[in-house]
């Protein structure tokens, strides 16, 4: 069976058909399989091959080319157009993101589908490219052709079913977790330093989680005394942890958070940390984070003991300098 359009470029319609039907899942955010197998020709094939026909409007003769050289040609044509556009765009108030992109390489495929058109109805009938679908196979193939021909479509239907599979799960990316403290006021200065016996401070932790599944954390607040000294002969500073008292424990479970570099950064989870030193002295107060649930321990007990093996089991540190006078 052979399907042909020669009264009306059938194929135009299809490629402005198609464009159209991504506007509400563009504009309604839809996302999985349905939008990157419609989205795929949008970027890669259909400005390409519009501008092909609007180039080549006539069929395989001297002012034309044939088919597979169009499909050829529009792909690699549509890898031409679509950077550029982004190019315009970034010189442009609406910046390179999500909707000035869609919109602007639609209306390219709007102008370029017209234009064919245009192209397409000034061109001799028994010259114009029509788009030609032939559903059986030819008659005078013997059983092993028709048998190669069908192993073939199948293998390209299942390259495209795995390529379309694996643009629409992803690998997964980099997995982390924002660990970090900031100063009463809610920005990264003014941190506690210079306190007397007994003052009490406050220190903002945050966390934020990007690992891809749900965590829960545990963070430990140590006070700690060390001296660092120069080795000359390790040519190394040597750390001696002297004292380590237990402060406090927080623990919070937290779902997968999303990074979106379009809008403006928010917090996924704080904590106001409250505290007061009762001895003077010249400290270092260290945040350690956890991804599992911790030993209790005493506070005000002295665990220096166990200070390395806490470092090495710890996902995150942070800390502080403070003066106690």
């Amino acid at each position: 069976m052979r399907i042909s359009y020669v009264k009306y470029p059938g194929d135009i319609i299809l490629c402005l058909l198609w464009s159209t039907i991504l506007i509400p899942l563009t504009l309604l955010n839809v996302e999985g399989p349905l939008r990157v197998i419609l989205g795929l020709p949008f970027l890669l094939f259909i400005p390409g091959y519009l501008l092909i026909l609007v180039l080549f409007p006539a069929k395989k003769t001297i002012q034309g080319i044939d088919l597979i050289e169009r499909l050829a040609l529009s792909v690699g044509l549509s890898i031409a157009i679509v950077p550029l556009i982004g190019l315009g765009l970034n010189y442009s108030p609406w910046g390179i993101f999500e909707l000035p992109v869609f919109f602007s390489i639609l209306l390219t495929i709007y102008i370029l589908g017209i234009l064919g058109w245009n192209r397409w109805q000034k061109t001799p009938p028994q010259d114009r490219f029509t788009l030609t679908l032939n559903l059986s196979l030819p008659h005078s193939e013997t059983k092993l052709d028709k048998a190669l021909t069908i192993i073939l479509a199948l293998s390209i239907i299942l390259s495209v079913s795995i390529l379309i599979y694996l643009i629409a799960t992803p690998r997964i990316g980099e997995r982390f977790t924002e660990f970090y403290l900031l100063g009463p006021n809610g920005t990264a200065d003014n941190y506690p330093a210079d306190l007397t016996t007994n003052e009490n401070a406050t220190v903002i932790i945050g966390i934020a989680n990007h690992e891809n599944k749900p965590m829960m954390y545990t963070v430990e607040i140590w006070l700690i005394n060390q001296t660092s000294l120069y080795n000359e002969t390790q040519q190394d500073t040597i750390t001696t942890i002297h004292h380590m008292w237990f402060m406090d424990k927080i623990t919070t479970t937290l779902n997968h958070s999303t990074i979106d570099l379009e809008t403006s950064w928010t917090p996924q989870w704080e904590y106001s940390y409250h505290f007061a030193i009762n001895t003077k002295g010249h400290y270092k107060l260290v945040f350690l984070l956890f991804t599992e649930a911790t030993d209790d321990y005493t506070k005000g007990i002295d665990y220096h003991k166990i200070a390395e093996d806490k470092f090495n089991k710890s996902y995150r540190d942070l800390h502080l300098w403070l003066d106690i006078t």
